[in-house]
């Protein structure tokens, strides 16, 4: 199946605790290169995250944004350690009763001793849990999406895979008429020129022309390469780079086709390819 590398998904989920909230977006890369923003107190799942994303994506830059907005019922509650105020007081006053000039103590001093005041610790493993679930459930809208985009991709592709073989049918088909009217166009000449020339050293010379315009090994590996990439989009795999090196390889063939165009009619064929293939490279960019 043929995924895009460029998408976006949301997921969120209201729990006892609070709301959470993933973003994903992915764009274009030569990697998987992926990125994780979490709130502190879920810092322990970036690793695990990451496993996960590279078990599912192959390529492409991947931002991953967790929010927890908690509700406001579950805010810190403060208990107080009477034991230990009522100890820090009446040891207050019985320092205050040797002094001569005793400063007020205020109640936040009190408060800020350690221990006089403490927040219980939250059990919080549930409501992790349910972010990581939340995830997998994002990066499955993310890849949904990343397929979707890239069903169109291919569409694409196989459009402009059909156009390239279609012109080299054409092109195969034209060659024998090209190649016959351009030897009578240098028999004319020749004529034209009255020279005096040998028929054999002609012939030759007609022969070997004709070997140097010929483009049937230049159609042959762009039917290959047509069917290759037809190959490639039916498969499973990341195939992004090797549709890439495909592309390089069209273009090669479609750079020969034009310094070899010998009329209008072969030279157009020539243009046509670099346009197709220029549009179809376009495109493989974005697959991963």
């Amino acid at each position: 199946m043929v995924y895009s590398m460029t998408a976006f998904s949301r997921c969120e989920l209201s729990t006892d605790l609070g709301n959470l909230a993933w973003e994903m977006r992915s764009v274009n890369h030569r990697y998987l290169e992926a990125s994780l923003r979490l709130p502190e107190a879920f810092r322990e799942l970036e690793g695990p995250l990451r496993e996960r994303l590279r078990k599912q994506l192959a390529r492409g830059k991947v931002e991953c944004t967790l929010r927890f907005n908690p509700t406001s019922t579950n805010g810190p509650t403060l208990s107080l350690n009477q034991p230990l105020a009522d100890q820090l007081i009446a040891t207050m006053q019985k320092l205050s009763q040797q002094l001569n000039n005793p400063a007020a103590v205020s109640p936040l001093e009190i408060m800020a001793w350690p221990g006089v005041l403490s927040s219980p610790e939250q059990d919080q493993s549930g409501l992790i849990e349910q972010a990581a679930s939340l995830f997998d459930q994002a990066l499955v809208d993310l890849k949904e999406q990343r397929g979707r985009e890239g069903a169109e991709l291919k569409a694409l592709l196989e459009e402009r895979l059909n156009a390239i073989a279609d012109r080299v049918v054409v092109l195969r088909e034209m060659m024998p008429d090209l190649l016959t009217a351009h030897r009578q166009k240098l028999t004319d000449r020749f004529a034209e020129a009255q020279l005096e020339l040998d028929g054999t050293r002609v012939e030759q010379e007609l022969v070997l022309l004709a070997q140097k315009i010929d483009v049937a090994e230049e159609l042959d590996r762009l039917e290959t390469h047509v069917n290759e990439c037809r190959r490639v989009l039916a498969g499973n795999s990341a195939m992004g780079r090797r549709l890439d090196f495909l592309m390089q390889e069209f273009n090669r063939e479609a750079n020969t086709l034009g310094s070899k165009a010998i009329d209008s009619r072969s030279t157009q064929a020539a243009v046509d390819l670099k346009v197709y293939i220029e549009q179809m490279r376009e495109q493989v960019q974005n697959i991963e």
